[in-house]
C-alpha cells in the first residue's frame, strides 16, 4: 500500500529533476533543438497568415501583381521549415539516445554493487526490463513529451495569436472547451498509471520466463516442458495484450473525446463566421485564413492530448529506473587494504540469518583457518558450508560476531582490496560468451598468452584447448554450452590458478571431472595449495583427506573437526559419512 502511494507521488517535476543531471555536456544541443522546434512551430502560423493574401488579393481583387510573389514565399517558408524540422529530429535522436545509453550504464553499475541477497529477493527478469525497456521509456517521457509539447504549443500559441487577430470574438469560443479537455485528460491519465505499472512487472516476468527456458534448455527438453514454458509465457503474454489494449482503449477514448470537442468548437466558429462575413468587413481571406488555421490546430492538439498517455508509461519507468538506482549498495565503509601476509581467518561466535528467515544458517560458528593451511568443509546439503565461506568475501555480512581476517575485521577493508586477495571456483562454473583465453584471464587481464597457458595446463585444460579448432581463441558459447560440463570446471580452476591469490575458495571444484581428470586436477591444486590459506566445500571426502583441517556441520554448527584419520577413529558424524560414500 505504502509503495503504491509513493509511486502515485512520482511526477513529471520530480522526473526532470532527476534526468537534468544526464544533460550534462548536452546543453547546447538542447537548446539548439529548442529553438529549431520553435521555428517548425511559427511556420505554422506563418503558413496560415499568407492564405489570407492569396484569397483576398489573388481571388477577390485578381491582383496578379502581389500574387506573383506569395508562391514564392511559400516555398521559401516551407525549405526554412524543412531544415528547422531536420536539426530539431536530429538533435533530438542524439540527445535521447545518449540520456538512453548514460542511464542504462547507471542501471548496470548499480546492478554490479548491489549486494548478492538482492538478486535473490528480486526477478532477474525485471532488472533487464529496466535497462532494456523503462530506460528508454523515460527518455520518451522526459525529452518527447517536451518536443511535442514545445513545438505543437507554438504552433497552437501562434496559430491562437493569429485568430485573435483576425477575430478576437470568434477565437474565445475556443476556449470554453480547454477546461473540458482539461478534466478529461485529467480522468484517463490516472487509469493509464494503474496499467502501466502492471504493464512493467507483466514485462519483467516475460523476460525472466524467457531467460529461464534459455537457460534451461537442456532440462526444458528432457522433462518435456516445453508446452508448459509455453503455457506460462501464453498466460503473461494475454496479460500484456489486455493491458495493452486497455491502455490504448482509455488513450483512444480521451482522443476522440478531446477531438470530438474541438470538432464542435470548429462547427460552431465555422457557422458563426459565416454569418459574420454576410455583415461585417471579415472577408473571405479572412474567413479561408481563419478556417485554415483552426484545422491547423487540430493534429497539434491531439498530439498533445496524445502525449498523456507517454508521460504516465515514463512516469512509471522513471520510478522504477529511479527507485533502482537509489538502492542501497553493499556496504562498502572500510578504508584498509588487505596485504600479504594476509594472517589468519578467524570466525569468532559467528551468526549468520538471511532476510526474511525464522533459523540461522550459521549458528554461534567459531572456527580459525590458520594462514597456508587448507580448511575443508563438509556436511550434508544444506548445513552451512556454502554459507559460512560467503561470508569470507562478504557476499554477505554478518548477523552478529566477528569474522577478522589478520586480526582485522572484514568490514574494515575495502571491498575491492578484500576480494582481490581472492580467487573462487564454484561448483555452479560462470563462463561468458567469449574466448577460451579471455574467460581465463578474467580478473587478470595483464596475463601474458603464456601465463593462460600454463594455467590451463596445471588445470588439466590445455590437453582439450589444443583440440579446438581455434585453441585459446575458441568462443565458449553462451555460459559455455559448447565445452562439457568438466570442460567448464577445469577452465574455471585455470581461471583461479591465473588469479594466483592466497586465499582460495573451491566449492566443489573438481565435482564435474572424471576419474582421471580428477587425480590430475586434485594433484594441481596441492602444488596450488601449498602456502595458501585454502577453504575447500567438498562432499566427495576423497578429495579433502589430506586437508589440515576438516570441519564438519550440521544444521550450521561445527559439530566435529580434525585431520581425516582423527576423525575416522573418533567414528563420529564425519566416519559415518565417509562410510556412506565408500561402502555404497
Amino acid at each position: 500500500m505504502n509503495k503504491s502511494r509513493q509511486k502515485n507521488q512520482y511526477t513529471s517535476g520530480k522526473l526532470y529533476k532527476r534526468l537534468f543531471p544526464y544533460m550534462k555536456g548536452l546543453l547546447k544541443y538542447f537548446f539548439t533543438s529548442v529553438i529549431a522546434m520553435i521555428i517548425v512551430g511559427i511556420t505554422g502560423p506563418l503558413f496560415a497568415s499568407l492564405l489570407k493574401p492569396i484569397i483576398d488579393n489573388g481571388f477577390v481583387e485578381k491582383n496578379l501583381e502581389i500574387m506573383k510573389w506569395i508562391p514564392l514565399e511559400i516555398v521559401g517558408l516551407f525549405i526554412f521549415r524543412g531544415i528547422a524540422n531536420y536539426i530539431n529530429e536530429y538533435t533530438s535522436a542524439y540527445i535521447s539516445n545518449r540520456m538512453v545509453q548514460s542511464i542504462q550504464k547507471d542501471l548496470f553499475a548499480k546492478m554490479m554493487m548491489l549486494p548478492i541477497s538482492y538478486y535473490q529477493e528480486n526477478s532477474r527478469g525485471r532488472m533487464m526490463s529496466r535497462i532494456t525497456i523503462d530506460a528508454r521509456g523515460i527518455t520518451a517521457a522526459g525529452f518527447d513529451v517536451i518536443t511535442v509539447f514545445a513545438k505543437d504549443g507554438v504552433t497552437v500559441l501562434g496559430l491562437l495569436i493569429w485568430l485573435f487577430y483576425l477575430d478576437w470574438q470568434l477565437t474565445l469560443i475556443t476556449f470554453v472547451t480547454i477546461p473540458l479537455i482539461g478534466w478529461c485528460v485529467r480522468v484517463i491519465n490516472k487509469k493509464i498509471r494503474g496499467l502501466s505499472a502492471k504493464s512493467q512487472n507483466d514485462m519483467g516476468q516475460v523476460m525472466q520466463i524467457l531467460s529461464e527456458s534459455i537457460d534451461g534448455t537442456r532440462v526444458v527438453r528432457v522433462y518435456g516442458g516445453q508446452e508448459y514454458e509455453q503455457h506460462r509465457l501464453d498466460i503473461t503474454n494475454k496479460a500484456l495484450r489486455s493491458l495493452a489494449v486497455r491502455r490504448q482503449s482509455y488513450t483512444s477514448i480521451g482522443s476522440a473525446v478531446t477531438q470530438l470537442m474541438i470538432a464542435t468548437s470548429l462547427s460552431l466558429i465555422l457557422y458563426l463566421a459565416a454569418r459574420r462575413a454576410t455583415h461585417s468587413g471579415f472577408t473571405a481571406g479572412d474567413f479561408m485564413s481563419f478556417l485554415s488555421a483552426m484545422l491547423m490546430m487540430f493534429d497539434p492538439l491531439k498530439r498533445i492530448t496524445n502525449m498523456s498517455s507517454v508521460l504516465q508509461g515514463g512516469l512509471m519507468a522513471a520510478d522504477s529506473v529511479f527507485r533502482f538506482l537509489d538502492e542501497p549498495e553493499e556496504q562498502d565503509n572500510g578504508e584498509k587494504k588487505l596485504n600479504l601476509p594476509i594472517g589468519d581467518i578467524v570466525f569468532n561466535n559467528v551468526i549468520l540469518r538471511y532476510p526474511n528467515s525464522e533459523k540461522d544458517a550459521i549458528h554461534h560458528l567459531n572456527l580459525t583457518v590458520k594462514q597456508g593451511t587448507v580448511v575443508a568443509l563438509v556436511g550434508e546439503s544444506g548445513c552451512g558450508k556454502t554459507s559460512t565461506v560467503n561470508l569470507i568475501p562478504r557476499f554477505y555480512e554478518v548477523t552478529s560476531g566477528e569474522l577478522t581476517i589478520g586480526g582485522v575485521n572484514v568490514q574494515d577493508y575495502e571491498l575491492k582490496s578484500l576480494r582481490s586477495q581472492m580467487s573462487l571456483v564454484s561448483q555452479d562454473v560462470v563462463l561468458f560468451n567469449d574466448t577460451i583465453a579471455n574467460n581465463i584471464a578474467y580478473g587478470s587481464p595483464k596475463a601474458s598468452e603464456d601465463e593462460i597457458i600454463q594455467a590451463a595446463k596445471a588445470a588439466n585444460a590445455w590437453s582439450f584447448i589444443q583440440d579446438m579448432p581455434l585453441g585459446l581463441k575458441t568462443q565458449v558459447g553462451d555460459q559455455g554450452m559448447k565445452l562439457s560440463g568438466g570442460q567448464r570446471q577445469r577452465l574455471a580452476i585455470a581461471r583461479a590458478l591465473l588469479k594466483d591469490a592466497p586465499i582460495l575458495i573451491l566449492d566443489e571444484a573438481t565435482s564435474a571431472l572424471d576419474t582421471e581428470s580428477e587425480r590430475l586436477v586434485q594433484a594441481a591444486l596441492e602444488t596450488l595449495m601449498q602456502n595458501r590459506t585454502t577453504i575447500v566445500i567438498a562432499h566427495r571426502l576423497s578429495t579433502i583427506e589430506k586437508a589440515d583441517n576438516i570441519i564438519v556441520m550440521h544444521q550450521g554448527e561445527i559439530v566435529e573437526q580434525g585431520k581425516h584419520k582423527e576423525l575416522i577413529e573418533k567414528n563420529g558424524r564425519y566416519a559415518l559419512l565417509h562410510n556412506m560414500q565408500f561402502n555404497n
